[in-house]
């Protein structure tokens, strides 16, 4: 036990020490906001107004045209398509909208040019103006009036409560969403950044034969299992300094990111747009919704006691089974080329996961598929921390999915010890997967 905890040392030091280490822990967290932002940020600077030309042969917009909304402008052209092209080669429009003449009953054939290609929020928004005018052409043939068929419309805000034995708590689909998307992707990231980790170094000790000397004075099985446990506490370390530095970000901004202020600033702003009433209904729309995100965070009914708990177990756990994998296949290789062959049976498990569980948990978080991937070693580090924010998930069955996690990381160690006894020696060699099943029944 004292050689694997001088090797877990040696692991932990090797690579906490390093420049590259200390530089992620610290901008990690700026990074993740600065992936989340950046997109909205460039998507607003490059917003600017859209011009649009309308050519109206069928004189469908014979009223007016639509109002100016967002960032889109609509302006009248001449309705011969050959003169309205020569005008928009001429202009400065970002697109033409082409209107024939028209039946109400089959409304066909609609044209948009451009110069460079058409953005697809564009398009939607030229397309969304075209059917609203056909609509309310034809509600005026109807003799139904346009204001009165908006006014039968509702819209109605669902408040979601959870009734348990326990009594009746507020609860939100979204913000349980959020919650097992973040869980399940830390987990899914860290198993594969460390357990690749795992899989380079014992290549590295391999190819450089450094692993000849280490092994005349401790065991095979000792050396993976520090090496494991080694990274496993690395991973834990830069998890531990994201969540204290996200803390601290997060209080840092509270003062100026909370919703009272939200709201203020960006009414503040909106007055002084040249177009104060489009700009104030978008941005007010903008913020109810921020409002509401903030609002039910804070009143939502998660259990986070037990999901911070269970998340510290899975991502510990999940680690763990699949790092003495990847410790097998770097001993049972000799170059990153060959590991692609045995790379995907390890990693296909959790990728399956990942991109199921995101379909299958907002769909029936507690159906039969996603409990049993929550069961199964394999994928439960992922479906289970995924399922829990939603809640429902018996005691058995999550008693019945740490019990199986941790009988599958023996059975994984075991399987590994026995292939990186002999492969972390072996040299010049293609190893296929029958190799592998006779390493395991070596004796020594």
């Amino acid at each position: 036990m004292s050689k694997i905890w001088l090797i877990v040392q040696r692991e932990y030091l090797t690579r906490v020490r390093k420049k590259s280490f200390i530089i992620m822990s610290l901008i990690g967290p700026l990074l993740t906001v600065a992936f989340i932002a950046v997109p909205v940020l460039i998507a607003k600077m490059s917003g600017d107004d859209k011009v649009v030309a309308v050519a109206d042969a069928g004189n469908l917009f014979a009223d007016k045209l639509p109002d100016a909304k967002d960032d889109i402008r609509f302006v009248r052209s001449t309705p011969d398509l050959a003169q309205a092209k020569s005008d928009f080669k001429a202009g400065k429009f970002d697109a033409l909208v082409y209107i024939p003449k028209l039946d109400l009953t089959n409304p066909t054939g609609f044209q948009v040019f451009s110069r460079k290609g058409l953005s697809v929020s564009l398009e939607n928004d030229i397309n969304r103006a075209i059917n609203q005018q056909i609509e309310n052409r034809r509600l005026a043939q109807s003799g139904i009036d346009r204001a009165t068929l908006d006014k039968l419309k509702a819209n109605v805000d669902l408040e979601t409560v959870t009734l348990s034995d326990t009594g009746e708590k507020s609860s939100s689909s979204g913000v349980s969403t959020a919650v097992a998307y973040l869980c399940g992707f830390l987990i899914y990231m860290f198993i594969f950044m460390y357990g690749v980790q795992i899989m380079r170094g014992v290549m590295e000790e391999k190819t450089n034969r450094i692993v000849e000397v280490v092994i005349s004075s401790v065991k095979p099985f000792e050396l993976m299992m520090g090496k494991v446990l080694g990274i496993a506490a690395v991973g834990f370390t830069q998890l531990a300094l994201w969540v204290l530095l996200s803390v601290g970000i997060s209080t840092a901004m509270a003062g100026s990111l909370s919703p009272e202020k939200v709201v203020q600033d960006r009414a503040d702003r909106a007055t002084a747009i040249v177009r104060p009433d489009t700009v104030k209904d978008k941005a007010a729309k903008q913020d109810n919704v921020a409002v509401k995100m903030m609002t039910a965070f804070r009143n939502s009914d998660l259990n986070v006691p037990l999901i911070v708990a269970c998340f510290l177990f899975y991502f510990l756990g999940g680690y763990l089974f699949y790092g003495s994998l990847f410790g097998a296949i770097g001993s049972a290789v000799d170059s990153e080329t060959d590991t692609q062959q045995f790379m995907l049976p390890v990693t296909m498990p959790l990728i399956l996961t990942f991109v199921v569980s995101q379909a299958i948990l907002t769909t029936n978080p507690n159906g039969t598929v996603a409990v049993w991937m929550s069961i199964i070693p394999f994928t439960s580090p992922i479906a289970m921390v995924m399922r829990l924010p939603f809640g429902g998930v018996p005691m058995w069955q999550l008693g019945l999915s740490i019990a199986l996690l941790i009988g599958g990381f023996v059975f994984t160690t075991w399987l590994a010890g026995r292939i990186y006894r002999v492969g972390i020696l072996m040299y010049g060699k293609k190893v296929s997967y029958g190799e592998l099943s006779k390493w395991l029944f070596y004796k020594g």
